[in-house]
């Protein structure tokens, strides 16, 4: 593994559009290079009989049966508006 270099930090941060300050570089190097050690030991796991994910959600969502189950009460609903026609809310015409 190449380790990063304070060159790189800096360059990371600049096309990142990140302000580092001249302190935080050193603490930013060491915190790359360990995810950088840290992705190299999973790069040595054995995956060979492990069978690929495309998702996380292996399971299938339930399905239901496409019923109505609340409603007919459309006038109620209307009944509180001071405009409403044929149970449905209307509003005055804003454009001619």
């Amino acid at each position: 593994m190449s380790e990063i270099t304070e060159a790189t930090v800096r360059k990371i941060a600049r096309l990142s559009r990140i302000k580092l300050k001249e302190a935080e570089i050193p603490v930013m190097q060491e915190k790359l290079n360990k995810v950088m050690s840290w992705t190299e030991k999973l790069s040595k796991v054995n995956t060979e009989n492990v069978e690929t994910c495309d998702t996380v959600f292996i399971a299938q969502a339930p399905l239901r049966e496409d019923a109505v189950t609340d409603g007919g009460y459309a006038e109620k609903i209307v009944s509180s508006s001071p405009f409403a026609a044929d149970h449905f809310f209307t509003v005055p015409k804003v454009i001619e």
